[in-house]
C-alpha cells in the first residue's frame, strides 16, 4: 500500500512491512511502558516478522507518519461473531507517541480502521482499555464507543495455558 492522505498536514497512514519489525517493537515497548506493563512485552522482532509477516500472518499494522517519522501505530486482527455471523475487527493496539497526542491522530488512526471494518462487511470493532486510563476513555465515549461492563475479560496464559492444553485427551493426529 502507498501512503493514504489523511487530511491532517503532514500526517499520512502507512501499511507495515516486515523490515518495519524494529519499529512496531520499539512502539509496543513505549506502549507497554505507558501502561505500566513493560515487564510483559516478551516479543522480539523476529517473533513479529513470523507472525504478522510469516505464511499465517496473524494481524496487522498501521503507521501514522508525521513528517515521515512514526508516530503513531495501531495493531489489529479479525474475530467472528456469531451471533451476527459475520467477522469483526479487533482493535489490539492503538498508540500516539505522548508529544504528539491532541493533533487528531488517534482518532485518524481509529476512524482509518473503522472504516477498514466496514468495507470488509465486520459487524463490530471492539477493544480494550486500562480502567485508569481516563483520557482515552474519555476520548472513546466522544466516539460513540461503549463499555462492555457486562463481560468479562477472561485470559489463560503461561502454565495455566499449558496445563489446560495438557488437559485435552482426544487424537492429535
Amino acid at each position: 500500500m502507498e501512503t493514504i492522505a489523511t487530511g491532517l498536514p503532514d500526517f499520512v497512514l502507512r501499511e507495515a512491512r516486515a523490515e518495519d519489525c524494529g519499529l512496531i517493537l520499539a512502539l509496543i515497548r513505549e506502549l507497554a511502558e505507558y501502561e505500566k506493563l513493560s515487564h510483559e512485552v516478551v516479543a522480539t522482532e523476529e517473533v513479529l516478522r513470523e507472525t504478522l509477516f510469516g505464511e499465517h500472518p496473524c494481524a496487522e499494522v498501521v503507521f501514522g507518519e508525521y513528517q515521515g517519522e512514526a508516530v503513531s501505530y495501531a495493531l489489529f486482527f479479525h474475530n467472528f461473531s456469531t451471533f451476527t455471523g459475520r467477522p469483526g475487527i479487533y482493535l489490539e493496539d492503538i498508540y500516539v507517541k505522548p508529544e504528539m497526542r491532541g493533533r487528531g491522530y488517534g482518532k485518524c488512526l481509529l476512524t482509518w480502521v473503522a472504516r477498514l471494518a466496514v468495507e470488509r462487511k465486520c459487524s463490530r470493532m471492539e477493544w480494550s482499555v486500562l480502567d485508569w486510563n481516563e483520557p482515552s476513555i474519555r476520548f472513546y465515549r466522544s466516539l460513540g464507543a461503549v463499555a462492555m461492563d457486562e463481560w468479562t475479560a477472561q485470559r489463560l496464559t503461561g502454565t495455566a495455558l499449558d496445563e489446560v492444553a495438557a488437559m485435552f485427551t482426544g487424537d492429535t493426529a
